[in-house]
């Protein structure tokens, strides 16, 4: 949207405000205006006049957030979607299911985008996306209007292998991954835009040797990016680390550099007290999957980890995209550690976390993650014209405890509206539901007849 001097390109017209920004948490009534593609005024009262070349977005009745930070996702597995979540491990571990190195490059597309798509509907204004492919799926997910920011997966084990038990690491897959890594960072890290970005993703660490994570280590310090990785997600990760190098997984991440305020450790959930003080003291950041981690029937211990000075984030995986209910979760979580209600774990303790709290890990909360004059205009309005959103008591209690991620009426970032009504601006809805039905329905093919010559 091109910068006026003498009008705003948009207005948000007397709506109720949950900012996220702690010196003005709530606004009961006001008004939003963006210029420019950032916010150029919080308004308590009606503007006396407004220009006809301003667009007004109806406010009365609605609920403005910032945009959702969805810092650790997996766009294309919704391929596995209704399975992987009773499998009890991760799609790459496990035989008879689609993988990464199964899907083509076409198929990559079509998943990808109904990820993307998915993420936005529901609020998500920006998603960090790793998978196969990420050449494809970032430009994909890009075209719905949200910013794609992710990597490809960089790993030197034979992923064709692992679902077989079979754990074989190579110098040259290696050096694949990480060259397409550095290809991406050249085509789609754009540090000014932040429509798209790069978040180097060596996958886990014990799909990475601790050589090629040395090297992801080089990488970062050459870039500057983040880092994000899967941490103590499992029971066989774990022992498998201790076998292979004598130590748990956050202690060899502290071995090869990459334990430190960069790195986003997602799940982190099979972890010793030391393994704990060691992730708080380094000042990393928690992408915690409340929901998924539920699901499979266990959970970070994300109480622990934020006294020991871990920052919390929110992120979906790969199971649904819904950031408001994953609010819920997570909440949930921190009460049955605490064993109650406590002041620690509120409603303004997740919505930070699904905000600000993620823009943190990614490095953007200067830009991005609340509503505040001259951060970019990544905002969402929840239409709570609605019974299961009434009264309007405790708007963020109610928003946490009853919300859904249907709720979304309209979406914007950087101060252009990518959803309206409900439905997307830049895409037609329909034609990415049934690409990705047919994709999906191809790899399932491959994945059964492959998993039939092992029977």
């Amino acid at each position: 949207m091109t910068k006026s001097l003498d009008h705003p390109d948009l207005i948000i017209a007397g709506a109720t405000l949950l900012t996220s920004d702690a010196k003005r948490p709530y606004v009961k009534k006001g008004w939003v205006e963006v210029s420019g593609g950032r916010i150029s005024a919080i308004r308590e009262t009606a503007p006396e006049q407004t220009d006809p070349r301003t667009l007004i977005v109806e406010g009365a009745g609605r609920v403005v957030t910032p945009g959702f930070v969805n810092v650790h996702t997996h766009a294309i597995l919704s391929m596995v979607r209704g399975v992987a979540e009773d499998m009890g491990f991760a799609p790459a571990y496990t035989m008879g299911v689609p993988h990464g190195h199964d899907v083509l490059p076409e198929e990559a597309h079509a998943m990808a985008q109904l990820g993307g798509l998915e993420a936005l509907c529901f609020g998500s204004t920006i998603i960090n996306d790793s998978f196969t492919h990420q050449d494809v799926s970032l430009a994909a997910m890009a075209e719905t209007g949200i910013r794609a920011w992710g990597c490809g997966r960089i790993h030197d084990v034979d992923f064709s292998r692992v679902h077989l038990g079979e754990w074989d690491y190579d110098t040259k897959i290696g050096e694949q991954t990480l060259g397409r890594a550095s290809d991406l960072i050249s085509r789609f890290h754009d540090p000014i835009g932040l429509r798209t970005g790069v978040v180097l993703a060596p996958h886990a660490p014990d799909t990475c040797s601790p050589d090629l994570l040395r090297q992801v280590r080089d990488m970062r310090d050459a870039t500057g990016l983040r880092i994000n990785t899967h941490v103590s997600q499992s029971r066989v990760e774990v022992d498998f680390i201790r076998e292979r190098d004598g130590m748990s997984p956050p202690e060899l991440l502290e071995d090869v550099g990459l334990l430190d305020e960069h790195l986003i450790g997602a799940h982190c959930i099979h972890l010793s007290d030391t393994d704990i003080t060691r992730l708080g003291r380094a000042g990393a950041h928690l992408a915690h999957i409340a929901k998924g981690n539920q699901t499979h029937g266990t959970t970070a211990p994300t109480q622990a980890l934020r006294t020991a000075g871990m920052n919390l984030s929110l992120s979906t995986d790969n199971m649904h995209a819904d950031m408001v209910e994953l609010m819920r979760w997570a909440l949930a979580t921190g009460r049955l550690q605490q064993g109650g209600i406590t002041e620690s774990w509120q409603p303004e303790t997740v919505f930070e976390a699904a905000t600000i709290g993620g823009a943190r890990a990614l490095g953007l909360d200067a830009e991005i993650g609340s509503i505040e004059v001259g951060k970019r205009a990544d905002l969402v309005l929840f239409d709570f014209r609605r019974p299961h959103l009434r009264p309007l008591t405790n708007v963020l209690g109610t928003l946490v405890h009853t919300g859904q991620g249907r709720d979304v009426e309209t979406v914007i970032v950087e101060g252009e509206v990518v959803v309206s009504g409900g439905e997307p601006v830049r895409v037609d809805k329909m034609a990415v539901l049934e690409a990705a039905e047919t994709a999906a329905a191809s790899l399932w093919s491959r994945a059964h007849a492959e998993a039939s010559k092992y029977r």
